[in-house]
């Protein structure tokens, strides 16, 4: 068929592929160990699941304003800006369902055909999706793992000219886990402000921050607040990847026409999956901080095992909840490693190349899930490697 240009350049997103493969084994079968999807593996937090069903029970099940409703609005702009120490305003906060409409909207608003929009490979592969779709010229920037995984800031000025339009952020960071340090962090503001340039920060890892070190924002450094879209949501933090909500914070006039693409594209979030998100903000936030504390206990298993397999190395991951082992010492291609795990080991885990270019050498291995687990995918992989 001859479709347009807009979406000749899409494909499926790597996790969703490698599960489609691993439940095929399954169902011959085959035990396998699911290291590729990036969700929590812990249900949704009760207070908050009890306020979504007490919330149909009571009727939330009806069209809202396409930028949500004002009390889940209200909800967001006080907890973001005593997170981030800077002011935000309801009517800065547009909701949507899923964090990824906070991607792609403002990118659609802003992005000309032509433009520049630089972002991070390896990165989260609608980044690259939603800038062509835009019309955008990409412009990939790679993340260093010697700098545990932040921006190449040499390969970034580079990068910048007169047509960059946008630069992504994505930290703590998926794939890599990385954490942007605030040097990294005032570097680019800087030539942002200087060259009147928009930043989109993906942050929807924020709250999945390790060692007491929690991940700065860049919207929160000087001259960046009216020129910064945050991107963030409820899926990660609070276990609530099924119920779509996520939201964006921008300027105002950019909020208005972001609801404006909102409202013709979706018309408006779930009703009852907003009122839910307003329990998750205003709740205990003690179930998060616990669910913190066990994936860092989870990753320091996950990455000592990893560090013990010969030609492996992996830095200790700072936030979110992804292991990111180079594997380029044997001189196999990613995509070969995550075959061989796959079929001869039974662990599910992604190629770092399904996140970039910039992936080649890399394997991605999610830590939500059980200790028991993740320390029987190490005992298979070891055994794989091994019998090389």
């Amino acid at each position: 068929m001859d479709f347009a240009e807009r979406v000749g350049h899409l494909e499926p997103e790597g996790a969703y592929h490698m599960l489609a493969r691993a439940q095929a084994l399954e169902a011959v079968g085959r035990h396998i160990i699911h290291l590729e999807i990036g969700q929590p593996d812990v249900p949704t937090f009760g207070h908050v699941a009890q306020a979504g069903i007490r919330a149909i029970e009571q009727g939330f099940t009806r069209y809202t304003p396409s930028a949500g409703i004002p009390a889940l609005r209200a909800a967001i702009a006080e907890d973001a800006s005593a997170r981030r120490s800077i002011a935000i305003r309801p009517e800065q906060v547009v909701v949507g369902p899923g964090a990824k409409p906070a991607l792609f909207f403002p990118t659609l608003a802003l992005v000309r055909p032509g433009d520049e929009v630089i972002y991070p490979d390896p990165g989260f592969p609608t980044y690259a999706a939603m800038i062509g779709v835009a019309g955008g010229v990409a412009r990939p920037v790679p993340l260093s793992e010697e700098a545990d995984f932040s921006f190449d800031l040499a390969a970034f000025d580079r990068l910048i000219t007169d047509r960059t339009r946008l630069i992504i952020l994505n930290s703590p960071s998926n794939p890599t886990g990385g954490v942007m340090p605030l040097e990294a962090l005032q570097h680019i503001a800087e030539v942002a402000i200087r060259r009147d340039i928009w930043v989109l920060s993906d942050e929807i890892y924020m709250r999945l921050a390790f060692d007491g070190r929690p991940a700065p924002s860049i919207a929160a450094l000087p001259g960046m607040a009216g020129r910064t879209i945050i991107c963030d949501g409820f899926s990660k933090t609070y276990a609530m990847t099924g119920w779509r909500l996520g939201y964006g914070i921008m300027p105002e006039a950019l909020a208005e026409r972001v609801e404006l693409l909102l409202t013709h594209a979706v018309g408006c979030t779930a009703s009852f999956t907003q009122v839910a998100g307003i329990e998750a903000l205003r709740g205990p936030q003690e179930p998060v901080e616990q669910v913190v504390a066990e994936y860092q206990r989870r990753r320091d298993v996950l990455v000592a095992g990893l560090n013990a397999i010969p030609g492996w190395r992996c830095r200790v991951p700072q936030g979110a909840f992804y292991a990111f082992p180079n594997i380029a010492s044997y001189g196999r291609s990613a995509d070969w490693w995550a075959d061989m795990l796959l079929n001869e080991a039974g662990v599910a885990v992604l190629p770092g190349t399904a996140f970039g270019p910039n992936g080649e050498g890399y394997l991605r291995l999610c830590f939500a899930n059980s200790l028991d687990n993740i320390e029987l995918a190490l005992d298979r992989i070891h055994a794989a490697v091994a019998r090389m």
